[in-house]
């Protein structure tokens, strides 16, 4: 009964963990999908259709590309979270910084099956999160490392059902993985859970030029469910044992604008709304299937906006600018030492240099300015009572091959 009662407060964090967490974006989605858009801090995603990350952003952006494309991306992520305050009396570990560099890579690939009909494949990580603090902190009962995965696979085709509408849709197949673990004190030790999961979803968007040099987009991601089933691994062998838990990943829209103010600058805006309030609550099992817990989490839905504008130098170079503001779905009551979040303004600058007629690179990077987070976390007890300094750096490069 005490192993039970100890693991319900473990397995509840872990359940807020896989329905939260990452300094990147809204929760822990990643909208770093590819180095082309990081420049405008993503602004316009849904209208612009550059290249084939378009199959992420807005599938009936395809219509807009020819022949094939190849796009590989990576991003390299660096988000800080450094903790002052109290927890365990007598500890006076912070931590250090719970932050760390993680790389996230995308690939799609897009092809013209017929002049009207296109088909696309996305390789990519919608959702991701990684933070870890010393083992010994003032926080350790609450969260001592904490990694979740997503890899997602999303075929797409697009028709253009004449020349001023296109339209889309994607099949989303989605893996998720996780590990999560805090010190439970006593003999239990470290406790550590694993788990795994598979789910399916889709996408689906429009493109409709305006007139030759406006168009707009909408896009729909749908939401992901999952029966996250894991491993309790502790120093009592007698107390290991499985445990799962439904987590549903929100679903996403978003509206799109482009527009060619010129032949040397493009504007562009963009809004997106996240579904985070489907996160009610946590309701976990054990391995007989009988409720341990069932604990309200009242998230809320989110709003991302951003700004971008680039510049034409020349036919091989293009500079671009962006900034954005991005809501996150935790607020102070529900903070926890696994996802130190708040909302945030990115600042973000990048550019494409055209190597050739089938080849461009793109490079981009963006600072978040994070607003500071309180936390007054109490389960399980000791209190974990402070604050959180945070921040995140994105750099990012892409190349583009089309034949």
């Amino acid at each position: 009964m005490m192993f039970k009662k100890s693991m319900v407060s473990w397995s509840v964090a872990a359940a807020l963990l896989a329905m939260s967490g990452g300094a990147v974006a809204s929760g822990f989605a990643l909208i770093e999908q590819n180095a082309s858009g990081m420049g405008n801090a993503f602004a316009g995603g849904a209208a612009n259709a550059e290249d084939a990350s378009t199959v992420f952003f807005n599938p009936a952006g395809m219509s807009r590309l020819s022949g094939k494309q190849i796009v590989v991306a990576g991003h390299a992520i660096t988000p800080s979270a450094k903790f002052s305050g109290t927890g365990t009396p007598g500890n006076n570990n912070m931590g250090g910084d719970a932050g760390g560099t993680a790389f996230v890579p995308n690939a799609y690939f897009t092809m013209e099956l017929k002049p009207e009909l296109k088909f696309g494949l996305g390789l990519n990580a919608p959702f991701g999160l990684q933070t870890s603090y010393d083992p010994a902190w003032t926080g350790a009962h609450q969260a001592i490392k904490s990694s979740i995965k997503t890899i997602n696979v999303n075929p797409s085709m697009s028709y253009q059902i004449n020349d001023a509408l296109s339209v889309g849709v994607g099949l989303n197949y989605q893996h998720i993985t996780g590990e999560l673990s805090e010190n439970k004190g006593g003999a239990l030790g470290v406790a550590v859970i694993q788990g795994t999961d598979n789910a399916w979803g889709y996408n689906f968007g429009a493109l409709y030029n305006v007139s030759p040099t406006t168009r707009v987009g909408m896009a729909y991601r749908s939401s992901m469910s999952y029966t996250l089933k894991g491993t309790v691994t502790t120093s009592l062998p007698f107390a290991n044992g499985p445990v799962s838990l439904d987590v549903k990943l929100p679903d996403s829209f978003s509206m799109s604008a482009f527009h060619q103010y010129s032949d040397k600058w493009d504007v562009m805006a963009d809004i997106t709304m996240t579904g985070w309030s489907s996160f009610k609550q946590v309701k976990i099992v054990d391995g007989t299937g009988a409720t341990i817990s069932n604990t309200p989490e009242n998230w809320k839905d989110t709003v991302r906006v951003a700004l971008g504008v680039s510049h034409h130098y020349s036919d091989k170079w293009t500079s671009r600018g962006g900034v954005a503001y991005d809501q996150a779905p935790v607020t102070d009551a529900f903070r926890t030492a696994r996802i130190p979040d708040n909302n945030r303004i990115w600042l973000a600058f990048g550019g494409q240099y055209k190597v050739s007629a089938a080849g461009a690179i793109d490079v981009g990077y963006a600072h978040l300015f994070v607003k500071d987070s309180a936390i007054n976390g109490t389960n399980p007890a000791p209190a974990l009572v402070g604050t959180y300094k945070n921040s995140v750096d994105i750099v990012s490069a892409q190349y583009t091959y089309s034949f």
